[in-house]
């Protein structure tokens, strides 16, 4: 037993939607609407019960917890 250990289990219970839900929210930060909707028909196809939808929404909010990172300034001068 270790003094900082924590014992919550984070995993999903379909890794294959966890996935999908990780591709679509990719997909939505890059604006990408064609694989959005394609992303979309295949989980409309797939999914089968609310295990699945948890895993499909566990995958979107793990990829948004990552904050974008910030591009680099071009054509301005330091001061």
């Amino acid at each position: 037993m270790s003094l900082f250990r924590r014992d919550n289990d984070d995993s999903p219970a379909n890794p294959a939607m966890a996935e999908l839900g990780r591709e679509f929210a990719i997909a939505r930060r890059h604006q990408d609407r064609k694989t959005m909707r394609r992303i979309g028909r295949q989980y409309d196809a797939t999914a089968t019960t609310d295990a699945d939808a948890a895993s499909f929404q566990h995958g979107q909010q793990t990829y948004d917890a990552i904050p974008p990172i910030k591009r680099p300034r071009r054509n301005q001068r330091r001061r």
